[in-house]
């Protein structure tokens, strides 16, 4: 099987078992059951790509490294995120760590409702970062007006709010939010939500 130039970071399984904390044997089980993806060499060695190890990982709930995140890094590098959170050193606490594991990708920031429906019409994100509890428009509002406008071009909205209302979360999901957080979010986690919505 021939590399895939936008995958050009691999693990050897002896590397993945490392990476996991695992026997080696384990990470060769992985590979031969078909739950991780892998290619094999010529000599017959497995090989894993890094997007591939870093999703197996966070699908099991496992803490990726950041090494390896910073190797996952989306293929389209013309993406886009938007950032709507009123609390400055957050917004700009997210940024800076997109800007380091995500390189390539825009980053746009808002600060309100209001702003942030400039920056969708005018910069058609292909991933928001929204906090609920805004200035201006709020949070709920932005959900429904970016379901209802096509010209927003139907983001992916990941949404993080310090709100603790119990049912604030199947609220959002009604809203087709792709992802929620409660903050204090775990940048981490952050990220890898990210990843998977900007290889859509």
């Amino acid at each position: 099987m021939a590399k895939d130039n936008k995958k050009t970071v691999v693990y050897s399984a002896l590397e993945v078992a490392n990476v996991c904390g695992v026997a080696n044997q384990t990470a060769i089980n992985w590979i031969r059951n078909g739950y991780l993806k892998a290619y094999s060499t010529p000599g017959g060695q497995y090989r894993v790509y890094a997007d591939d190890l870093a999703d197996f990982m966070s699908e099991r709930n496992m803490r990726v490294p950041d090494e390896l995140l910073v190797h996952n890094t989306p293929d389209n590098l013309e993406k886009k995120i938007l950032i709507v959170e009123d609390e400055s050193g957050l917004n700009a606490v997210i940024k800076e760590y997109c800007n380091k594991h995500l390189p390539g990708i825009e980053i746009f920031q808002a600060y309100d409702g209001f702003e942030a429906g400039s920056l969708l019409a005018a910069k058609k994100p292909n991933v928001v970062i929204l906090d609920l509890n805004l200035p201006g428009v709020d949070g709920f509002e932005l959900c429904r007006k970016i379901n209802e406008t096509e010209s927003f071009g139907h983001p992916a909205v990941i949404v993080i709010t310090a709100l603790q209302d119990s049912d604030i979360e199947q609220q959002v999901k009604r809203l087709n939010v792709y992802n929620f957080f409660r903050k204090p979010v775990a940048l981490q986690d952050l990220l890898i939500t990210l990843q998977t919505c900007l290889k859509k």
